[in-house]
């Protein structure tokens, strides 16, 4: 069993930057692919961010490239999400969310999820 918990969640300024962490246990393996979705209110939940967790390959919804960066810590188990030139429509719940079988930008294959942590981005 993995189990997630997200934090780093705040309310910021349009164009601040803010730093979401995710910390995992339990064992993560090679093949699995760690990622960050989101979930504004009355929308659906969207993929943002993702990394393989072996070779630390990285993936970004287009909305977001360029913008923000995704890291993991092998030796902490931990999944960063660094956000810079926050915008309001970035406000969102986001989740950390982990998926053994691969490369997926879809919420269904992930068998793992934290409890989503609070972004507000004011203009």
């Amino acid at each position: 069993q993995v189990q997630l918990v997200e934090s780093g969640g705040r309310s910021v300024q349009a164009g601040d930057s803010l730093r979401l962490s995710c910390a995992a246990s339990g064992r993560i393996f090679s093949s699995s692919f760690m990622g960050w979705f989101r979930q504004a209110p009355g929308k659906e939940r969207e993929f943002v961010a993702g990394i393989r967790w072996g070779n630390g390959l990285t993936y970004y919804h287009d909305s977001v490239k360029g913008r923000f960066t995704i890291s993991r810590d092998k030796a902490e188990n931990t999944v960063d999400l660094e956000m810079n030139s926050l915008k309001p429509e970035d406000t969102a719940i986001y989740y950390c969310a982990l998926n053994r079988n691969g490369l997926a930008t879809t919420a269904t294959p992930y068998g793992y999820w934290g409890q989503g942590t609070q972004v507000t981005v004011s203009s």
